[in-house]
């Protein structure tokens, strides 16, 4: 079972990494990361994005650096404590994530048009049903 649902999600992670290189700009798996995290918890700082992404805070910071460098991420210090470093979104930054999960339900729809409508149901039915046993499992997983 373990290993049809690992087979399901690598299929599934292709789809995905082919969706995010057909959409610009092209950005890498832990840029991604880096931004659907930042979009999640806007004013996130360096040090909760770096646990975030599984990256150490240097290169997480030199990660930001590209992505500011890029338009897509912008970094202030926080009202709070003006040493601390808080990351937003840009507009550009935003757009970017919206025309992937664009391009990402479009490849997924396209996959799912091979399936049956009953399979279909079946499908998103143990998804869901593996999502919340992943949120016991593992309570620090991010929404």
């Amino acid at each position: 079972m373990a290993c049809g649902v690992a087979e399901a999600a690598g299929a599934l992670m292709d789809l995905w990494e082919r969706a995010a290189q057909s959409a610009p700009p092209r950005l890498s798996a832990l840029q991604l990361r880096a931004l659907v995290g930042v979009r999640g918890s806007p004013g996130i700082n360096l040090t909760r994005l770096s646990e975030e992404i599984a990256a150490t805070a240097p290169a997480t910071s030199r990660l930001c650096d590209r992505l500011e460098a890029a338009g897509l991420l912008r970094r202030d210090r926080a009202d709070s404590d003006r040493r601390e470093i808080v990351l937003t979104l840009t507009e550009h930054g935003r757009q970017a994530i919206d025309v992937l999960v664009v391009q990402r339900s479009r490849a997924i729809y396209e996959v799912l048009g091979h399936v049956p409508v009953e399979q279909c149901r079946e499908l998103l039915s143990g998804l869901q049903a593996f999502t919340r046993a992943a949120e016991t499992a593992l309570p620090d997983r991010r929404q």
